[in-house]
């Protein structure tokens, strides 16, 4: 198993289990500051949900990824950590742990956990002294 995947596992489990509270990232995006623009965390959540319906709804709901759109995005929008994602069992482990609800699809705050766990690993990938 690839490492950055071994890690994304681990650290989506312990995530999965402490997290309960789901983020409304339309109520922080609409203060803008005073010279009326967004902040770079505002422009970055934004891009975060752009890249969600960017593939979501291809396959069905245009709310949630299915397998093949997630796939779609890991390697597109990702591949640099995931590479090509040929491996199918990884993909499968990585679906069904993101899936918390088990309901067959990766909805928008399951990606948003996915997407915060990696920069979670990133952090501490480069702040190792």
């Amino acid at each position: 198993m690839n490492f950055w995947v071994w890690c994304l596992h681990i650290t989506l489990n312990l995530f999965l289990q402490f997290s309960s509270l789901a983020l409304n990232f339309v109520h922080f995006l609409l203060p803008l500051n005073s010279r009326n623009t967004m902040s770079d965390i505002q422009k970055a959540m934004a891009m975060l949900i752009a890249a969600f319906h960017k593939y979501s709804g291809k396959e069905g709901d245009k709310t949630t990824l299915a397998k093949g759109e997630l796939k779609e995005l890991l390697t597109a929008e990702l591949g640099d950590i995931f590479g090509e994602t040929k491996d199918k069992t990884a993909l499968d482990k990585i679906f069904k742990d993101l899936d918390a609800n088990a309901d067959g699809t990766v909805d928008f705050q399951e990606y948003v956990t996915l997407v915060a766990c990696i920069t979670m690993l990133c952090n501490e990938f480069f702040t190792k002294k």
